[in-house]
């Protein structure tokens, strides 16, 4: 073998219907429907169905799936216990990852082999469901205060930041945190989704495939940008300070978080929905600086550099804007990725085959003689 693609990039691994990447178009579509649609008409939880059933789902399906989601709000009391005990200064993502194995321990329903797909249907809506619990459980628990009861008449994004807040959020801000996890859903062959349809093609159980996934997603040239466009945003200090930075920034070669795109080469198709979002929520805290300087910085690198804001440059400020905590940011992105994660998984069993790619050997060309431990 001569020729390899490095990082696998350019190589068809697999067949998906689920999403469709057109990184030169700037487009993004969900099972046929553009990203566009969908953020105007759908929540997290119609999106989370259409990505499991190939289909958007009726009133009845819809509130079946709702029902289903809510009835998992719990976790065994083992993994409480656990989160009770982590350190207090645990990474986040870290927590997910330890948290999602140790579902696996409580759920007989997710075994090896030939897979049960019925069964791996209920085991991802468990897993939707309780990685915000997770999350939400650790935070509170570092904090040195008692998890809040769960409801069971909030949606997904209502209730993740009830957890968080511990306060019912407003319409705008429930709405916003709805949007974010619709974008980030699902999004084509990236790490993270490719880890997981790696494990899962051993036939290894839905429990070990996430959980790859998770640990996949908390490296920062995958899942990290948000928070570091915030911390970024933090050190500017003040719309008056952004251009100066920039400018530093180029001078020197420093990366300006959230600029830029690994497959879109044109403007992020997520990107819009939360701009607006972050405007809207920022005028209604009254708090606006975060996004004008968010903005400053978008225009002046499409001026200087060509290079356009992606996803995680907007969903900083609005996670920011919504009282989530910095280091929280890339596990909203597992919350919501994880409809992505376990639908790639149960497409990946419908049709298995296990990855085994080669690999270009760079060692010695000849075999070389042994050396006894006495001579070396």
């Amino acid at each position: 073998m001569t020729d390899y693609a490095k990082g696998l990039e350019g190589v068809i691994a697999n067949e998906s219907k689920l999403s469709k990447v057109e990184g030169l178009a700037g487009k993004l579509s969900y099972l046929g429907y553009s990203i566009d649609d969908i953020v105007n008409n759908c929540t997290f939880e119609e999106v989370t169905y259409l990505l499991h059933n190939g289909k958007l789902p009726n009133a009845s399906e819809l509130a079946g799936l709702e029902s289903t989601l809510r009835n998992e709000r719990s976790l065994p009391e083992g993994i409480l216990n656990f989160l009770k005990a982590a350190p207090k200064d645990a990474l986040p993502m870290d927590i997910i990852r330890t948290g999602v194995s140790m579902l696996g321990l409580y759920d007989k329903r997710a075994g090896i082999g030939e897979p049960d797909q019925d069964a791996n249907r209920l085991v991802s809506l468990s897993i939707i469901a309780k990685i915000p619990l997770i999350v939400a459980a650790f935070h509170r628990f570092r904090q040195g205060l008692e998890l809040l009861p769960m409801r069971d008449d909030l949606s997904e994004a209502a209730h993740f930041l009830y957890l968080i807040t511990g306060e019912i959020p407003s319409e705008a801000a429930q709405r916003t945190l709805d949007i974010a996890y619709i974008l980030h859903a699902d999004h084509g062959m990236n790490a993270s989704t490719f880890s997981a349809r790696v494990t899962v093609a051993t036939l290894s159980d839905m429990y070990s495939a996430v959980t790859s996934a998770v640990g996949t997603l908390k490296g920062p040239l995958h899942g990290g940008a948000n928070e570091g466009v915030i911390k970024m945003l933090v050190e500017i200090g003040e719309p008056e300070n952004v251009d100066a930075y920039v400018e530093d920034c180029l001078v020197n070669k420093k990366k300006i978080m959230g600029i830029g795109h690994r497959v879109y080469k044109v403007l992020d198709p997520r990107a819009p929905h939360l701009q607006k979002m972050a405007v809207k929520l920022t005028e209604e805290l009254g708090e606006s600086k975060w996004i004008k300087m968010s903005e400053r910085i978008a225009e002046l690198m499409r001026e200087r550099k060509g290079l356009n804001a992606n996803v995680d440059f907007y969903s900083a400020t609005v996670y920011y804007s919504l009282g989530i905590p910095t280091d929280l940011f890339t596990s909203i992105f597992a919350i919501s990725r994880a409809a992505g994660w376990t639908a790639q998984v149960l497409e990946q069993l419908e049709a298995n085959r296990l990855y085994r790619p080669l690999t270009k050997y760079e060692g010695p060309s000849e075999l070389l003689p042994f050396v006894s431990m006495e001579e070396r």
